[in-house]
């Protein structure tokens, strides 16, 4: 989806573009004069100050596209016992864990434990099974379907800003 390559040639010609206009935007300002206008007037700043700065910038634009792009939650595989497929998600400002694994072809059953009041975590949403569940306080809802085949089936809470997946196998 996103080449690692690609991000960084895109941040370092954005870096070159801001670099360059910069050193036109700096070549087209007026000599300093003695006498005080109205304006502003430029402060100069020491040149490890410059880049500290900016090394700085990138790091941090760096860690957030790590964050949103890259980072993975951890997968948890669920239990199979008598021939369904079992695993416990807490429910508690968000889903945990947020990434299950299963087999294709069995039963599944998702206990639900949501202990957070909010009112977007009230139902659980699985479209790809026709599955809306509402999800009392401090209790276990389980719900059972049977993936029919291998791939990624997501489920979300009832306003969609909550998600986890569901990667059959």
């Amino acid at each position: 989806m996103f080449n690692k390559s690609k991000i960084l040639g895109s941040i370092a010609g954005l870096g070159i573009l801001f670099g360059t206009a910069s050193s036109v935007a700096t070549a087209q300002m007026p000599a300093h004069s003695s006498e005080q206008t109205g304006q502003f007037r430029r402060i100069e700043q020491p040149l490890p100050l410059k880049v500290g700065v900016t090394l700085g910038g990138l790091g941090l634009i760096g860690l957030e596209l790590w964050w949103f792009l890259f980072s993975k939650n951890k997968a948890t595989k669920a239990n199979s016992e008598q021939g369904i497929q079992e695993l416990t998600i807490n429910v508690d400002g968000g889903y945990e864990p947020a990434r299950v694994i299963v087999k294709s072809g069995q039963p599944v059953r998702l206990n639900f434990f949501r202990s957070d009041p909010s009112s977007c975590l009230e139902k659980v949403l699985l479209p790809d099974f026709h599955i809306a569940q509402d999800l009392p306080l401090n209790h276990v809802t389980p719900i059972e379907f049977t993936p029919p085949k291998p791939g990624q089936y997501q489920f979300t809470c009832g306003m969609n800003m909550f998600r986890g997946v569901v990667e059959v196998q």
